[in-house]
């Protein structure tokens, strides 16, 4: 299935959701390609295929999401969402072979990104500044998750509110976790070290994702740390 086709089928399930007064929105590849058309092009460089289509919703709304989702084909692994304690549903379409996965009130892998009635905030996606963190959680960051945070750096500004990056809410993230704070700092560097190596990107664009990996960092020390981020 090509791309367009998952990109055709979230904004579809947008839309539905949002007929049911649901609030759905996406994350992942999907979102970065839909808020960062600037730079998808680095995504088609690397060969970027989708897998599924992520979405994050409200624990709220999960049984209205279930009966939307079934009516339009989907099946739900119903292990999958008692296994979680309802924070994360998993789908499959029979006849399309799509992958649906729908968190529930945050994300939680490495780091928890809680949603927190943060998801009004954009009407198609998570927020930017929950994008950015969305990929700086992964302990053994990928490429690919690379190649996502440069878009985004590239694309939008970094900012004290929702108008680009929210770094804000960023700092006040890593100051009061300082497990946060490690891996986010160290996969800033990583970004910062492929972009200088990486041939896609002209020169101007690699100094632009220095420069705003450098004002990260910058604005994450510059908040005062909270007792659990003291080590650092």
């Amino acid at each position: 299935m090509d791309k367009s086709s998952f990109e055709a089928e979230g904004d579809r399930l947008l839309a539905l959701a949002r007929e049911a007064g649901v609030v759905l929105r996406l994350l992942g590849a999907l979102a970065f390609a839909k808020r960062c058309p600037g730079h998808a092009h680095l995504q088609d460089r690397l060969g970027r295929k989708y897998t599924d289509i992520d979405f994050a919703a409200y624990g709220r709304d999960a049984a209205t999401l279930q009966l939307i989702l079934a009516r339009e084909g989907y099946r739900q692994d119903p292990d999958v969402f008692m296994a979680s304690g309802g924070n994360r549903l998993v789908a499959d379409h029979p006849g399309t072979g799509l992958h649906l996965d729908v968190f529930f009130d945050r994300l939680e892998f490495c780091h928890v990104v809680p949603w927190n009635g943060r998801l009004e905030t954009d009407p198609d996606t998570i927020p930017l500044a929950e994008m950015l963190l969305q990929k700086m959680q992964i302990v053994e960051i990928n490429e690919k998750d690379l190649i996502d945070t440069m878009m985004l750096l590239l694309e939008h500004p970094l900012t004290e509110d929702d108008d680009g990056v929210n770094l804000a809410l960023v700092a006040r993230v890593c100051a009061g976790d300082w497990g946060w704070w490690r891996t986010l700092t160290m996969n800033l560097d990583k970004v910062k070290q492929m972009a200088l190596h990486y041939d896609q990107l002209s020169n101007e664009e690699k100094a632009r994702v220095t420069s705003k990996v450098g004002s990260v960092r910058h604005r994450i020390d510059a908040e005062p740390h909270g007792r659990a981020a003291g080590q650092h």
